[in-house]
């Protein structure tokens, strides 16, 4: 009888353990569903009615709904097509690689030449800006010549219109834009004219087009590493407002604008935003942007279809890759490709146009299902010799006829191809027998093709949001548990209640450890207030500008009566989390808990002078981290930043003071720790000092 009540009793405790085991697992999986759903919901771009919708019963088009913009005859015509370049994140630098400034000297020499674009748009870092150390940043005179030099020495403004716009690297060191280092406004094609955005109306053929450059460079522009976000206040978005309806009132038939920034890295100080200006200016086909550098090439086509209807696409850099893109818009449908330098021919297929690319709000279905023709444009730095068309990696390849300049056509019947996603490829070879092969899937019926997710998420999501999001959560990791440990030693020092049996010995090792630390007042109170300081109080105050002192916090920068929202300091701030305060989080528990034991079992635990170098390693090796950290932020900010520096010099000081304080505290410091570790076990039988 007594063993089946125990045998009972004990598959109720396991029930017990099992039901509880299941509700945390399903808490946790409904939460992460609610959290898949809400990024989901949020990178999901609402779909218009499917393409079928404008064909009638016999496969033939029907006129299009109101909503839908102009309706184009895709035919022969070279009418009603333009095309441009985009090039981004030049770098130009008098102390690293050279061939920047040369190679773009070939760009407006061989490649605008070859292609002939109406415009070319360089969203800026027009230059590199960084020191010979590559650490202080201000603009150099030398490299803003350079950019001169090559512009004027190529003739590129007879050429075609080229239009430039600042880079946070174009503002890095600079006060305000009558500072005498504003070189932009001297050495640039659009700045004396242009100081900040602005707008050009392009005439092509019967068309009219916009070009619309944003300029959200930071009002007054401090040096790196805290110059990397994009901000527009109310005056700029005003000026956006006022370009945009000239824009309209002037009767553009299409709109391109573009900035340095994307729109995910631009903060809003006034009553909108930039993505609800886009999205409400419905002749905007695209937001061309550069700044990210593909994160290193890690995503090297950070494209996207925000909510608002337009495409954002991001650039790969000039810098190191040496991109730039070839963009058309052919009968209202927009297209583009991102090409290498010097990698001849260039090919675009314009239509059918890529299907991840279709942007319902913009462009016309219609045109697409009754055009008549293919249409390619090819260019080379000689003539093309054949412009070949397969569809569906079938075996014949098909003959395309050269209408006028780049621009060769083949009839098709749109019919065939009015289900499912389909694959079109083109091959163009030139006179030099260089062929290049280009292919995309295309729909007739609304099929979509999504782009990848992870650029979409960076692109559609604000990064300081991320950043902030990432910051505080390490912030509070840092602050919870320590001070969760000391309320529950506290309480249970009170109520004289034992403390609670840890099975896991990882976990109860981490407790241990964590628990003498938090009982120990100096180091607990001063990691709490250093936390906090992170979040608080200023991080350093010296010169953000040559000649100009400001206070750095985590929410902002204040310099010269201006306010700078925090944007990159988080993400600073977290790095610094990581590398300082959670290292240094665990030493001092560790050494802690090694201190407990010596004071209880003096005896036991002698030391050798080799282990004591050991164990100070770690220590050293933080210590030596924050030193080389405190010398880079030296380089970047002057000496005054050093010294009124709590985020750097501070935190080389607390954790000296700290180790040391830890190594040779008094057994009265750990009394209240030895009392809930050391006497509990020896009433229990359990070995002092065990894990």
């Amino acid at each position: 009888m007594f063993f089946l009540m125990f045998r009972s009793y004990r598959l109720n405790v396991v029930t017990m353990r099992i039901a509880k085991s299941t509700i945390v697992l399903l808490t946790f999986v409904l939460m992460l569903s609610i959290l898949v759903a809400n990024v989901a919901d949020f990178i999901n771009v609402e779909s218009y009615p499917s393409y079928e919708t404008f064909r009638d019963n016999n496969g033939m088009a029907q006129s299009s709904d109101s909503k839908y913009p102009k309706y184009y005859n895709i035919g022969r015509s070279y009418d009603r097509l333009m095309w441009f370049l985009q090039i981004s994140d030049l770098h130009l630098s008098v102390f690293k690689d050279v061939s920047r400034i040369l190679e773009l000297q070939e760009f407006c020499n061989v490649t605008v030449d070859s292609i002939r674009p109406a415009v070319v748009v360089a969203s800026g870092d027009l230059t590199d800006a960084i020191a010979s150390d590559r650490l202080g940043s201000k603009q150099i005179l030398p490299e803003w010549r350079s950019y001169k030099y090559v512009m004027e020495v190529t003739n590129i403004k007879e050429k075609t219109l080229w239009l430039d716009v600042r880079g946070n690297h174009d503002n890095f060191n600079m006060i305000s834009l009558d500072s005498k280092h504003n070189y932009y406004s001297n050495y640039s094609i659009q700045g004396k004219k242009h100081p900040r955005s602005y707008m050009y109306n392009v005439n092509v053929g019967s068309e009219t087009y916009s070009f619309i450059a944003v300029d959200a460079c930071l009002k007054p522009g401090p040096k790196r590493p805290f110059n990397f976000i994009g901000v527009l206040d109310q005056h700029e978005i005003d000026k956006i407002k006022q370009l945009i309806k000239q824009s309209k009132e002037s009767k553009a038939d299409h709109a391109i604008v573009f900035g340095h920034y994307p729109t995910s890295c631009i903060v809003s100080r006034a009553d909108t935003d930039i993505r609800s200006l886009l999205s409400s200016y419905r002749e905007n086909m695209a937001y061309l942007c550069g700044h990210y550098h593909t994160f290193g090439g890690t995503m090297p086509n950070m494209y996207t279809l925000q909510k608002g209807g337009f495409l954002e696409l991001e650039l790969a850099d000039w810098k190191d890759n040496r991109m730039y893109r070839l963009a058309a818009i052919d009968h209202g449908q927009f297209s583009f490709i991102d090409i290498k330098h010097n990698d001849w021919p260039v090919v675009l297929i314009t239509n059918p146009k890529n299907a991840q690319s279709r942007m319902p709000q913009k462009e016309n279905p219609k045109s697409v299902i009754t055009s008549t023709h293919v249409r390619v444009l090819a260019f080379s730095t000689v003539p093309i010799k054949s412009v070949e068309i397969q569809f569906d990696n079938q075996c014949d390849w098909l003959q395309c006829d050269h209408v006028k300049g780049p621009l060769y056509v083949l009839p098709w019947n749109s019919t065939e191809y009015t289900e499912g996603i389909h694959h079109i490829t083109a091959r163009v070879i030139d006179m030099k027998n260089r062929e290049k092969i280009v292919s995309h899937d295309f729909s007739l019926d609304g099929s979509f093709l999504s782009f990848r997710i992870l650029p979409k998420l960076i692109l559609m999501y604000s990064v300081v949001h991320i950043f902030q999001i990432a910051f505080f959560i390490l912030l509070a990791i840092m602050i919870v548990p320590l001070c969760l440990l000391r309320f529950i030693h506290m309480y249970r020092k009170r109520r004289r209640m034992y403390r609670p049996r840890i099975r896991n010995r990882f976990l109860h090792w981490v407790v241990r450890k964590l628990w003498v630390l938090s009982t120990v007042d100096k180091v607990f109170f001063t990691l709490m207030l250093y936390s906090l300081n992170m979040a608080i109080g200023p991080w350093s105050v010296g010169e953000v500008i040559d000649g100009h002192i400001g206070a750095i916090f985590v929410w902002g920068i204040y310099v010269e009566n201006s306010y700078l929202p925090g944007g990159i300091t988080y993400f600073y701030g977290y790095i610094h989390l990581v590398i300082f305060n959670f290292l240094l989080t665990i030493i001092l528990a560790v050494q802690a808990d090694r201190r407990l034991q010596e004071i209880e079992h003096p005896a036991g635990q002698r030391v050798s002078k080799f282990c004591l170098v050991c164990r100070s390693v770690p220590i050293c090796l933080l210590l030596l981290v924050q030193v080389v950290w405190t010398y880079i932020f030296y380089l970047e900010y002057g000496i005054l930043a050093v010294l009124l520096c709590p985020l750097r010099t501070g935190s080389i000081f607390i954790a000296i003071v700290l180790y040391v304080y830890v190594e040779t505290m008094p057994s009265s410091c750990l009394s209240s720790a030895a009392a809930m570790w050391y006497r509990r076990e020896a009433v229990n039988g359990a070995v002092p000092g065990a894990i």
